[in-house]
């Protein structure tokens, strides 16, 4: 007679901790040599349920680049974590945290993208973060391209369409490898690596002139160039720090059919699959086979080297982390909905959704796990996941975000029953921490964090941090491994 037992709760070296990028924190855009990002050029939404993440084009940029202000660009002023990083990170120590995901600004490193050599000032300042960082025995997790690269870049190759962009980005991974050799034991290459399908945020290249069939060759194109990078990368790690450890990262929204009519059911498997492609081939290391039906029937053709397809099979990441904050529904025959403002597909009535429209749906956060897990039986680590929502300060300066704390506890409760599923589930950080800029839309009132800071949409406040309720929930979660959720 089979029996085993199964794990109850969080394993006890389990990673609590909070994720955040470069290029919503930081500020400091023009500072100690760093040069201009993507992600820096993108101008605010006017509506919170639209993105212009896709509405770049070459005199947009030249735009963006003669405006020195951040009047529209608030990605350029973050929320000062350059100044403040110290106090950000003694209040994450507080928390608890036991890793910190964060991002190195490439254009802090390599203003230009394309220099001989790196920008010390650059070096210098992730060389303090870090170790503040350990001064608290809180664990860096890096990723290494978070929806920027130097403009100069898009401007010179059209970013990561050109092989090009392979070479300036290994140069960048090798200089901080070495650098924080033995201090990081957590990297990933490219932040939501499957939204690159949707164009210039990830992938760096202006397509928007493009039709619809060019659009698709070029952004395909592109990404197979940042899975050759993040093979090498991945192979300079191991061969520099071979203690360390490279993941993938992909945007996770599971796809429910909209009815169990098997056409449904099988719209809703080809709409996944685009997204399971992308963790197919970084930690399968092969481009699966189905993607040849999608590639043919749309007339794409991807470039390939004769090494390439040899590097992805020797060097796969060592495990897989995902954002998850919402589920859609898929109907076949349906042109894609937009969700939200960053996602496609169907409504589901079943579902609450937050103020941006974005579904909340706890349960689809067990289903991926055991999904993800069942695929690739590799160690998961989910590295975004919150609830973006408007906060009241009261006149004492207190925040009750009760809504924030009841979205975290239902996602945290169904991480715990998928581990009890046998999901093999590292860490889990949640997505700011801290208040910053949306990715999205660009707007400070799209609040995220345990902790509030003092800015408006314009820019205006004291950026004064103040702990809100959460702060003190997921401080009790933190301290009792995830058994007090209350």
């Amino acid at each position: 007679m089979y029996k085993k037992t199964y794990p109850l709760s969080f394993p006890k070296d389990f990673l609590w901790g909070g994720a955040t990028a470069a290029n919503q924190v930081e500020g400091a855009w023009d500072a100690d040599g760093k040069g201009l990002t993507t992600a820096e050029v993108v101008k605010k939404a006017e509506n919170r349920r639209e993105t212009t993440m896709g509405d770049v084009t070459k005199q947009s940029i030249k735009t963006a680049i003669k405006d020195h202000s951040d009047k529209f660009y608030p990605k350029r002023r973050g929320v000062d974590f350059y100044h403040h990083y110290k106090e950000d990170i003694k209040l994450f120590a507080e928390m608890g945290f036991k890793v910190y995901r964060f991002s190195i600004a490439w254009g802090r490193i390599f203003p230009q993208g394309d220099e001989k050599e790196p920008n010390e000032a650059g070096l210098a300042f992730y060389d303090k973060v870090i170790a503040e960082l350990l001064k608290y025995n809180i664990k860096p997790l890096i990723t290494l391209s978070h929806y920027e690269m130097p403009i100069n870049l898009t401007l010179k190759h059209n970013g990561w369409s050109d092989r090009h962009a392979i070479k300036e980005f290994t140069r960048f991974t090798e200089v901080v490898f070495k650098r924080y050799r033995g201090k990081v034991p957590y990297w990933l290459t490219f932040n939501e690596i499957n939204t690159g399908a949707w164009g210039f945020h990830e992938t760096g290249a202006i397509d928007s002139d493009l039709n619809e069939h060019d659009q698709l060759q070029l952004r395909y194109q592109a990404l197979h160039h940042q899975f050759v990078a993040s093979a090498l990368a991945t192979k300079q790690l191991h061969e520099i720090d071979p203690k360390a450890q490279m993941g993938c990262m992909i945007a996770r929204m599971q796809t429910y059919p909209a009815t169990p009519n098997p056409t449904d059911v099988r719209a809703a498997q080809v709409a996944d699959e685009q997204n399971l492609f992308f963790t197919d081939v970084q930690a399968r290391g092969e481009y699966p086979e189905y993607m040849n039906r999608y590639f043919a029937e749309n007339e794409l053709q991807i470039t390939m080297e004769p090494q390439d397809q040899k590097l992805l099979k020797q060097f796969p990441v060592d495990f897989i982390t995902f954002s998850y904050y919402m589920s859609t529904v898929t109907k076949a025959g349906d042109k894609q909905k937009t969700v939200g403002n960053f996602a496609s597909g169907g409504r589901n009535p079943y579902l609450e959704e937050s103020d941006w429209g974005w579904q909340i749906d706890p349960i689809g956060l067990r289903v991926t796990l055991n999904e993800l897990w069942d695929r690739y039986r590799l160690p998961l680590m989910v590295v975004e996941n919150g609830l973006g929502a408007v906060d009241k300060v009261e006149a004492d300066g207190s925040i009750h975000d009760a809504y924030r704390i009841d979205y975290l506890r239902k996602h945290i409760v169904e991480m715990q029953e998928a581990i009890r599923d046998g999901v093999e589930l590292i860490g889990y950080t949640t997505w700011g921490p801290i208040d910053l800029i949306s990715a999205s839309t660009s707007e400070m009132s799209k609040r995220y964090g345990f902790i509030y800071v003092d800015q408006d949409d314009a820019g205006n406040g004291s950026l004064k941090r103040s702990r809100k309720d959460s702060f003190y929930w997921y401080q009790r979660v933190i301290s009792s491994n995830g058994d007090s959720l209350e």
